[in-house]
């Protein structure tokens, strides 16, 4: 009888082993790949509603508002030594909510709004003289708030606000140095969108138009001179794909890409956010990576440059932020940075 007992007991125990191993698997298949790690702080003052970008292997970070003054200083970023030296001042007035974006090799700002009025004006820069030239003014009307990016050597600016909500869209050739309308970006109007390029194709994602945070997902082929609808981000269909799209909708985020692959991270909806989505164009899915590891906030700039993805600034309410991040989107979360 005694025996018979401590058997019973043994098989009540494998159970409980097995439970505690599969439990141990479990976790550990839900450990979230990306990692964010503190880089050296930039050098400029704090400020959100700046513009960033890259230019080979260097990234660039300027204007924007520090809670008291608009701003036109303009900074580089070094990413192999992790410092920052300070470049020629953008010309013409101090700004926030400009666009800026890289293009055959230079820089451009453009658009934006000076404390009293929206702009037009745009500017190249020049990295390997530290010079800023004037170019033709952008052809839609003055506005801040808009998207820009860069893609098969020209810039391509939309969106915005001006008085009302914007879904136009237009076209820079750096070689000729004239603006071009194209087609406008399909779906709503829309202001504090987010843009990022894959390879030769452009995306803008979310933004607000009329007090509602946007879903519609969009791309741009320059080959074709037209505009695609993509998967909403959020869970809109029958299908499992996107019952997890929670929280990727949002106003003044920050996107870049990386091999293949689109980021969107940061911003606000009800709150500041950290939430970070990676967008996989060959299956038009999203797929959540770790959080943003400093503090959530909105209208922060984002560039990539090699391998990682960089995030610099922003807002945090009333409090403004000069902390510079690093994400790499194939490593596993480490707490250690």
């Amino acid at each position: 009888m005694e025996n018979k007992k401590t058997n019973y007991l043994i098989l009540l125990f494998f159970p409980v082993i097995f439970l505690m191993v599969s439990s141990c698997i479990d976790d550990d298949d839900e450990i979230t790949m990306g990692d964010w790690v503190k880089m050296s702080d930039f050098d400029g003052v704090p400020r959100s509603s700046a513009v960033g970008f890259a230019i080979g292997d260097y990234g660039y970070v300027g204007t924007g508002y520090d809670g008291k003054d608009r701003l036109s200083d303009f900074w580089e970023y070094n990413v192999e030594k992790n410092w920052w030296i300070q470049k020629a001042d953008l010309p013409g007035n101090p700004r926030n909510g400009a666009v800026g974006f890289s293009a055959n090799g230079k820089g451009y700002i453009g658009t934006g709004y000076d404390g009293s009025t929206k702009l037009k004006d745009f500017y190249e820069f020049d990295p390997e003289n530290n010079i800023w030239e004037r170019k033709a003014d952008f052809p839609g009307s003055a506005r801040y708030g808009a998207v820009g990016f860069g893609v098969q050597n020209k810039g391509y600016i939309g969106t915005g606000y001006d008085d009302n909500y914007l879904k136009d869209f237009y076209e820079f050739d750096p070689k000729t140095g004239e603006w071009t309308q194209i087609i406008s970006i399909g779906g709503s109007k829309r202001r504090y969108a987010t843009a990022f390029t894959i390879y030769d194709k452009a995306y803008v994602v979310s933004g607000i138009d009329n007090a509602s945070y946007l879903t519609d997902f969009w791309m741009y082929d320059p080959t074709t001179g037209e505009w695609e609808r993509k998967n909403d981000i959020t869970n809109k269909s029958d299908e499992s794909f996107d019952d997890e799209y929670v929280g990727i909708s949002r106003i003044s985020g920050v996107g870049f890409s990386l091999n293949g692959k689109g980021y969107l991270t940061l911003g606000s909806s009800s709150s500041v956010m950290s939430n970070t989505w990676e967008y996989d164009p060959a299956s038009d899915l999203w797929e959540k990576k770790t959080d943003f590891e400093g503090a959530a906030r909105t209208e922060a700039v984002g560039f990539s440059v090699g391998e990682y993805g960089y995030i610099v600034s922003g807002r945090s309410g009333s409090y403004y932020l000069y902390d510079i991040w690093r994400f790499d989107p194939y490593s596993a979360y480490s707490d250690e940075y």
